[in-house]
């Protein structure tokens, strides 16, 4: 069987990582095997490990991934000359909506992974993966305030990102009761008084 050249390998990789990225927020970390990724990016089961070491490096992987996908999303809200209001509100509205509790392999990973990464012992690398791409979250949410940098304004960028992660995580746990919309709206609501 012939080799892939670098290039495809290279494309190849990247479609196992976002493949899992989306399966491990989708299904938890314990709920996919590597069948099941391979499979997903249309690959071969013998491939993984020309690519990856295992599963745990992998996750880590495709943590920061999804972790960088999501700042990317956030600072995209950011507009010249918006006030930390406007900004906050965006990012309630597009964070806090049906579409992402419904959709938990495409929207954020720092609920999509919570629960999982909280099981998962402390020397896993997923456990260092989650911790940056939280700091990161907040550091975005620093950057909203026209404030300067001080402990104040750190410890309500934690509150409101700690907010939104868990309006979003308990708004899934209940997504067939009217409550889980109670919950997003609220969230939203309170983010926006939060402010006002």
């Amino acid at each position: 069987m012939p080799r892939v050249s670098r290039e495809q390998a290279d494309k190849n990789r990247a479609v196992i990582e976002a493949a899992s990225a989306r399966l491990f927020k989708e299904h938890g970390l314990n709920g996919v095997s590597v069948v099941d990724i391979m499979a997903t990016a249309g690959l071969t089961h013998g491939g993984f490990y020309g690519h990856f070491e295992s599963k745990d490096e992998l996750a880590a992987i495709a943590c920061a991934q999804a972790f960088e996908e999501s700042v990317t999303r956030w600072r995209a809200l950011t507009r010249d000359g918006a006030d930390e209001q406007s900004l906050i509100d965006a990012l309630a509205k597009h964070y806090l909506n049906p579409a992402q509790r419904d959709r938990p392999g495409l929207s954020c990973a720092a609920a999509g992974f919570a629960v999982d990464v909280g099981r998962e012992a402390a020397d896993k690398p997923i456990r260092g993966a989650y911790l940056r791409g939280i700091r990161s979250m907040i550091d975005v949410l620093m950057s909203f305030s026209s404030a300067r940098r001080s402990r104040k304004v750190r410890q309500r960028a934690i509150a409101r990102l700690s907010m939104l992660i868990g309006a979003l995580t308990l708004a899934r746990a209940v997504r067939d009761d009217p409550l889980s919309d109670e919950i997003l709206a609220s969230a939203r609501e309170a983010l926006h008084a939060d402010i006002a």
